[in-house]
């Protein structure tokens, strides 16, 4: 019997902008829960954000949310405002790290 051969996985990278690790506080308004759920993100581009949430997020692929990326005092001082708000699409959810630390990664598309 002859065996199958096993084929390589390979991912393609879609990205326009390279991402910048940061991790800082967020939070995300998830309208279908009518709430806002804390996180801080994990990656930063100009197109998009991976952020990492509690695992009791109800978020899923598809779902169009608003990101609240707050300001320090003196940043907010500057620009006239306490937070940068962003509209994006989730592109994808990781489970992962369910096990380990009680996370989700939310990948966001900004809009």
């Amino acid at each position: 019997m002859a065996q199958a051969l096993e084929t390589p996985e390979t991912s393609v990278d879609h990205r326009n902008a390279s991402r910048t690790d940061l991790s800082w506080p967020v939070s995300l308004w998830l309208p279908e829960a009518n709430r806002f759920f804390n996180g801080k993100t994990l990656n930063v581009a100009k197109g998009g954000v991976l952020l990492s949430m509690p695992m009791t997020t109800p978020i899923r692929p598809g779902s169009v949310v608003e990101i609240n990326f707050p300001r320090t005092a003196n940043l907010a001082r500057k620009k006239g405002q306490f937070a940068r708000i962003k509209s994006g699409k989730v592109l994808r959810v990781h489970r992962e790290q369910l096990t380990t630390d009680a996370t989700i990664g939310v990948a966001v598309q900004f809009a």
